[in-house]
């Protein structure tokens, strides 16, 4: 029961992160944009790359903090569902140049970004 718990704080953690991230990209950005579900996504896989690097060279302990972290904060931290609507909206006004381009750059650089964190977390000792 602690776990669970705990996986729910770290959720709120993770939500509430996601959308200091956003508003600070949309404020930075002058109003609403992908940018900031984007940012998001990509770093979102970068630290669990990171945190799954960390835990496999037992840098980091793999039992219920990984899980804490992983499912709780970073769960509730990344938007893929968001990237996802993001997506599906632009198309349906249109927009399906920049509806493909964001979704195509997520899914590469995102690939990109979980080989670096965990590339990066596996040679940390």
């Amino acid at each position: 029961m602690e776990r669970v718990l705990l996986i729910g704080v770290a959720g709120a953690l993770g939500a509430i992160s996601r959308y200091a991230v956003q508003t600070a990209v949309n404020s930075l950005s002058g109003g609403p944009t992908v940018l900031g579900t984007f940012l998001v996504n990509i770093s979102g896989a970068f630290l669990l790359g990171l945190l799954v690097g960390l835990s496999e060279n037992g840098f980091l302990p793999t039992g219920p903090w990984r899980t804490v972290l992983g499912v709780g904060f970073l769960g509730a931290y990344t938007t893929f569902s968001t990237l996802m609507l993001d997506g599906t909206v632009r198309a349906e006004n249109g927009e399906m140049t920049s509806a493909l381009l964001n979704l195509s750059a997520s899914v590469v650089i995102g690939l990109i970004a979980v080989y670096g964190g965990l590339t990066f977390g596996r040679a940390i000792d």
